[in-house]
């Protein structure tokens, strides 16, 4: 039985490529289907946290 604390290793021949999918414009797409610019684009993003404060009031 593994415990949470157990790390899962695996070898590069048992990995697989996880798709990618983002919702731009109001359609889900996967990146793989995007030209590499808008790839790039997609990888240079910044994420951030949003609150419910609005500074100035």
């Amino acid at each position: 039985m593994q415990t949470h604390n157990d790390a899962i290793e695996l070898n590069d021949e048992e990995r697989t490529r996880c798709e990618v999918w983002t919702r731009v414009m109001g359609y889900h797409r996967p990146l793989s289907a995007w030209n590499p610019g808008k790839q790039s684009e997609h990888a240079e993003r910044r994420y951030f946290i949003a609150t419910d404060k609005v500074s100035g009031s």
